[in-house]
């Protein structure tokens, strides 16, 4: 009897967990990892690699020891920042493929602080320069914002249409206007020393944008969970009809949350030249913006789930050099570990479709049998 009671009790317990909407994200996450590295695995031994040691060389090469850590977090910063922008507009079922353009106006508002306001209390100036850069990201996701809910224009075209703008806006500030003198590159001045963000950890160049990430994330898994404009976002995302029959301004909350997910996005810019590169550079970024897609797809949207896709991609960006040197793959190899994951993360869509199938079919059976045994 009691190993029966025992048995029943875990598989209840099975099903308890698989009807947790919550974990869907978690599990969708986990088993896209799992089936990518097996793949993975199996064309590095088609192509004569041990998928033993070329992994081991990838996790010595962004894990082991204080600098490859540093790297790692470093590399993930701006992909957490800019995955949980889009998943930010993912939940309002928006898709802003403008947080590139968005991350390059903020980036070029937060280094104009940062050079030509002079005579002020690092806090002071580390602040205004990244709220100039919230601001300018948010500005320039207001106009996609506005023009999806008043006129009903597709967010896709015009962020895609904003970021091709905001290339040539800094291409031309910075072989102008903002371009350092005597430069031969289109670049600006160096910002002030006030205006860069404190390393964290000391002979590295990690600074503490990595914890404006993680503030980042908590703040918006708070906002959901708990506040009333998260639940409004997401009612929006779900069923926009709904919504609006229970008293929820759907014009109001779409700008709303392009303006929020822009100044993340800005907020990214922000960090990269305080907290990295102490200049801004006519492209900067490597294709952040658009790999920051791939971060909020394989991490679920949800903020933690952003936050691990971001950690690892940040990874591979920072244990790949290791493994060129020390294995000898190609240098291409991350991008197609890259591209399998992304792949598989997007597969995953059906994996959730099947625990919604075997979440109804548990609940239809606790709903007929007494006590749900």
């Amino acid at each position: 009897m009691n190993c029966s009671k025992a048995a029943a009790e875990k598989k209840n317990t099975f099903r308890h967990f698989l009807t947790r909407e919550k974990t869907e994200p978690l599990l969708t996450m986990l088993s896209s990892l799992i089936i990518s590295f097996c793949i993975i695995a199996a064309l590095l031994l088609l192509t004569g690699y041990n998928p033993v040691f070329v992994f081991s060389t990838l996790f010595t090469g962004a894990f082991v020891g204080e600098v490859n850590i540093s790297e790692t977090l470093l590399s993930a910063t701006p992909l957490m920042l800019l995955g949980l922008a889009v998943a930010f507009s993912f939940k309002a079922s928006l898709l802003n493929i403008g947080v590139e353009g968005q991350m390059i106006v903020g980036a070029l508002a937060a280094g104009a602080v940062g050079i030509y306001l002079k005579n002020m209390p690092a806090f002071l100036h580390v602040t205004l320069s990244l709220s100039a850069g919230m601001a300018a990201g948010a500005l320039w996701a207001f106009l996609p914002g506005y023009l999806k809910a008043k006129r009903g224009s597709h967010e896709v075209i015009i962020t895609v249409m904003m970021n091709y703008i905001s290339f040539r806006v800094s291409a031309y500030l910075l072989n102008g206007p903002l371009k350092a003198p005597g430069a031969n590159i289109a670049a600006s001045p160096r910002i002030l020393p006030t205006a860069r963000l404190p390393i964290l950890i000391t002979g590295t160049r990690l600074s503490i944008g990595i914890l404006f990430a993680l503030l980042t994330a908590a703040i918006l898994w708070y906002m959901f969970r708990y506040t009333k404009y998260g639940y409004g976002v997401e009612a929006v995302g779900l069923n926009a009809h709904a919504a609006e029959y229970s008293g929820i301004k759907i014009d109001r909350t779409i700008i709303t949350s392009m303006l929020i997910s822009g100044a993340i996005a800005g907020l990214a810019g922000g960090v990269e030249i305080l907290g990295l590169h102490y200049r801004v550079y006519d492209q900067f970024s490597p294709g952040y913006g658009f790999e920051s897609i791939a971060v909020a797809l394989v991490g679920g949207g949800s903020p933690l789930g952003v936050v691990l896709s971001g950690l690892l991609f940040g990874a591979l960006k920072a244990g790949s050099v290791n493994m060129q040197t020390v294995a000898g793959t190609s240098k291409d190899l991350v991008k197609i570990i890259q591209a399998i994951i992304i792949f598989f993360a997007v597969a995953g869509f059906s994996f959730k479709n099947l625990l919604a199938g075997l979440r109804r079919k548990f609940k239809a059976q606790e709903a007929v049998l007494p006590g749900g045994e």
